[in-house]
């Protein structure tokens, strides 16, 4: 088997990238051969570094760096992209997947085409939800609540919901709608990595859509349990934006009487800094994992947002730490509420409620114990990852498209059912 996986960085700027390496990996490590395009120069993880794993560099820039014309122009249809897709598919050996991880930063649309030219199966992680929002996260950062929205109605294409203005929107729109065009009625694979994002988006899309379901892999190892009772804050970790949370952490922590700790960088960092909580900054992968496992009696997720797999949830679960998740978020899937952490609406009354059971020693070690022996009992590897993706793609290529609701995952079906 020969997979392609498409992806615009080469080295974790995000979850997306985080989890399209480490499936790299993995599958490469299962003795499968990998050709990983890499839309945007730049450092490179050594988890390509493997004998399977051929790395194409298509020098594409980040439409992020580009003027304002010309980012926009790149990010609606970028013809380059598409000639360096369809350049380096047609260099390599025969293809059996093409597995596309994100596309909004270099790739842009036209890259559908050629993926569907080659005939070979495409499959989308979703992320996100740009395949059908504009925006791409189902949200209104003007009212700061969720969107309540039909993607591209009437009502959609005139709220002045995005983060930047309304001449973003506006450019988001067309490439929306380009994208609707472009996909048509073209068999495509989507992979849902939560369940909600799988019922949210099934009455987007068209006949020749497959949804299915993997969970994201977790970059962790056996290593004994963190003793979260020890520790001193409840710990946020990721960008620190409203969307996200940051601010009810904050506001909830001092409710509770317990001290905040922020890891990560965003536009909240002043105003956490200024209500006096403790703000490290951004930290390498293995320093957060230390200092969560140093710190944390709790790792808080409150996104607004429908967020669909924060890795960072999966990691402290896995390291023994409860987690405090979002009702809103695919990440309260994995979290037993009252058992493993809790799970609770994205308000600061909610979360002070339960960030003042976290005060109790007693309560917070039996949770990271619970949480440990959760995780691990049918543990989201990498390994465990690339297996069942591996199922996943041997089932597509001898099935054709395969069954309408195809769901195919590594984890237990009661671990991955909200609580």
């Amino acid at each position: 088997m020969h997979v392609v996986v498409l992806a615009e960085f080469a080295a974790p700027s995000g979850g997306a990238e985080k989890v399209a390496l480490e499936s790299a990996r993995g599958l490469a490590e299962l003795g499968i051969a990998v050709s990983y395009l890499q839309g945007v120069s730049g450092p490179v993880d050594p988890l390509l570094d493997h004998p399977r794993i051929r790395r194409i560099d298509l020098g594409l820039p980040d439409i992020w760096t580009r003027g304002a014309v010309a980012g926009a122009v790149s990010g609606v249809w970028h013809r380059v992209a598409a000639e360096r897709v369809g350049a380096a598919l047609a260099a390599l050996p025969p293809i059996d997947i093409l597995h596309l991880h994100q596309w909004t930063r270099s790739l842009s649309p036209s890259v559908f085409p050629v993926l569907f030219a080659t005939g070979m199966p495409v499959l989308v992680t979703l992320h996100d939800y740009f395949l059908a929002c504009p925006n791409g996260v189902y949200y209104r950062f003007d009212r700061a609540e969720p969107c309540a929205l039909r993607p591209m109605s009437a009502a959609c294409l005139v709220a002045p919901c995005d983060a930047r203005s309304r001449l973003h929107k506006l450019v988001r729109v067309a490439r929306t709608a380009i994208l609707g065009r472009t996909l048509g009625s073209h068999p495509l694979h989507l992979v849902h990595v939560c369940d909600a994002s799988r019922t949210r988006m099934a009455s987007l899309f068209g006949g020749g859509v497959v949804h299915h379901r993997l969970d994201n892999p977790v970059r962790v190892h056996p290593v004994a349990p963190a003793e979260p009772e020890r520790g001193d804050a409840v710990v946020y970790l990721g960008r620190l934006t409203r969307e996200k949370g940051a601010d009810l952490v904050a506001a909830a922590a001092r409710a509770a009487g317990l001290p905040a700790l922020f890891i990560g960088a965003g536009p909240l960092e002043a105003e956490l800094r200024a209500a006096g909580a403790e703000v490290l900054g951004w930290q390498s992968p293995d320093a957060a994992r230390a200092i969560l496992r140093a710190r944390a009696r709790a790792l808080a997720a409150p996104s607004r947002w429908f967020e669909t797999g924060p890795l960072t949830v999966y990691e402290a679960l896995a390291d023994g730490i409860p987690v405090v998740a979002s009702e809103r978020s695919g990440a309260s899937e994995k979290v037993r509420n009252g058992e493993t952490g809790f799970v609770v609406a994205p308000e600061a009354e909610a979360l002070a409620g339960v960030f003042s059971r976290l005060r109790d020693d007693a309560c917070v070690a039996a949770l990271g114990r619970a949480a440990h022996a959760r995780s691990w009992s049918a543990p989201a590897t990498i390994a465990s990852h690339a297996r069942a993706a591996a199922d996943l793609y041997a089932h597509i290529m001898v099935s054709g498209r395969g069954p309408a609701d195809c769901a195919l995952q590594h984890a237990r079906a009661e671990n991955s059912a909200p609580v």
